[in-house]
């Protein structure tokens, strides 16, 4: 494979207008055909880096180059808003300033690379959450990058498109840039680790798969925390002596000053120990528990197959203490019955009078992107005079006050993903409907959340692609749409 070096950072530096550094004087070089992980805990500034490589943000100092003026394209997280409305056909259009000719023949290539057969006068509003992902990567590859940047591209993924997207990669061969959080997907092709400490504003570049890199990392750490440990025992003994001696006058008092000058000296030696990630505290759910019976009821359901939605009764009740596992593949209708459900667009499946729903939407949703943080927490207060205790919620889960004026829109996914949790805590909903709730959340945060929903004592219904988080959630039913 050739060596030839794609994307170079040269002591690139970059801060936001409110004096909010990202990078430090970071430089690293990435080959053709490399596959990278950038990593960084949520809020670290990774999606500000993709920004920084596709010129959409200009750093502050330094320079930032890609081999031959090559060309670069994201699959975002998200598909925009504004875009949510397009057909298929008018969202491929938008990645072009002059529309190729074999447009139709382009589309048809990159949906096929991502496996997805859906028509393309399809609105993108319409599609599954893991349809609209393959969307995401479609739309990068048709542009025919030289350098792919992939942000979270497994959220929404069911196992068969999680496993496309993994075949997909290990024969691309061009570089490929990619965030996530799911460990066992990137050690399947990652070469090399970019990680982006928060704390210092430094880029680290591991080699090697994603565990072994984890391993380096962790060694690393413990080394500089042996060293500081030494270091810390050697400064002690010397600020001892140094104020033995100086009481002693003359000579003595000479003396304590070299040693205070040899301390100052070694603490200056003394390595920044890399910090972990921070996770958020425990928390807990409070329900509703002013009502009784059942809390949902579920007589029928859309299931849609080869693109059409089909009425299939079923029965389902749920009171509370219930937890319903919501299955089947993307595209077959789970997040549209959980929509229907939640404004009660749909006679099929209804919520009992004067429950208060707490709902995780997997697009977000139920957040108002241009309101301030701190209304959109108490606006989902169920008691909304009590901001210190708002406050202290919102600490829990790092909304820390500086966060608290800046717009939803503000926060990166991953902080949308905390705000959603803190609103459901400051709401106590009989209720609570979750729809992909670890999409954008920092792997450190969810066995945390998983404890939460677990203690919950009210109803839940939850849809989730992630086994590994649905083994710790104590499920009593499972509803396989794929199955009806």
């Amino acid at each position: 494979m050739s060596e030839e070096v794609i994307l170079r950072f040269d002591e690139v530096s970059f801060e936001y207008l409110h004096k909010k550094p990202v990078l430090n004087e970071a430089s690293f070089s990435i080959r053709k055909g490399a596959k990278v992980t950038l990593m960084g805990q949520n809020g670290a500034g990774k999606s500000t880096m993709f920004k920084l490589i596709t010129g959409e943000l200009k750093p502050n100092a330094g320079n930032i180059s890609v081999t031959n003026n090559g060309t670069v394209g994201t699959a975002k997280q998200v598909i925009a808003r504004a875009d949510l409305d397009l057909t298929i056909d008018e969202y491929f259009a938008t990645a072009f300033e002059v529309l190729p000719k074999n447009i139709n023949s382009e589309i048809n290539k990159a949906m096929e690379a991502v496996n997805l057969t859906v028509p393309t006068d399809r609105r993108v509003g319409d599609l599954s959450g893991g349809q609209q992902a393959r969307l995401l990567l479609a739309y990068a590859l048709i542009q025919k990058p030289d350098v792919l940047l992939l942000d979270e591209p497994t959220n929404n993924l069911d196992k068969e498109g999680i496993d496309h997207l993994l075949t997909f990669l290990i024969m691309y061969q061009k570089t490929v840039i990619v965030i996530s959080h799911d460990a066992d997907f990137l050690n399947c092709f990652t070469e090399a680790i970019l990680y982006l400490n928060i704390h210092n504003q430094k880029l680290e570049l591991y080699m090697g798969d994603y565990y072994s890199a984890l391993e380096e990392i962790n060694s690393q750490v413990e080394r500089e925390q042996k060293k500081n440990a030494q270091l810390e025992k050697q400064i002690q003994d010397r600020k001892d002596k140094v104020n033995f001696f100086a009481n002693k006058g003359g000579k003595m008092r000479k003396l304590a000053k070299k040693l205070k000058d040899e301390t100052a000296e070694m603490e200056d030696n003394k390595v920044e120990v890399r910090k972990d990630d921070k996770t958020i505290r425990k928390f807990k759910i409070p329900n509703q528990d002013d009502i009784f019976g059942n809390i949902v009821t579920i007589e029928s359901v859309k299931v849609i197959k080869n693109h059409e939605a089909k009425e299939t009764p079923v029965e389902k009740t749920l009171q509370k203490q219930s937890r319903l596992l919501i299955s089947g593949p993307n595209g077959i209708g789970k997040s549209t019955l959980l929509r229907s459900l939640v404004n009660g667009t749909t006679e099929g499946v209804k919520i009992l009078d004067g429950t208060r729903v707490g709902y995780y939407s997997q697009d977000f949703a139920t957040l108002n992107y241009d309101d301030t943080v701190f209304n959109s927490l108490k606006e989902a207060m169920f008691d909304d005079r009590d901001v210190q205790k708002m406050r202290a919620v919102a600490a829990n889960f790092l909304i820390t006050g500086e966060l608290m004026e800046h717009k939803v829109s503000y926060l990166s996914e991953g902080q949308k993903g905390l705000l959603a949790f803190a609103r459901l805590v400051l709401m106590e909903p009989g209720l609570l409907v979750l729809d992909e709730p670890t999409n954008h959340i920092n792997f450190r945060h969810i066995p945390i959340i998983a404890e939460a929903i677990n203690d919950y004592k009210g109803a839940m219904i939850l849809i989730s692609h992630m086994p590994e988080f649905v083994e710790k959630i104590r499920i009593d039913d499972d509803l396989d749409l794929g199955s009806l």
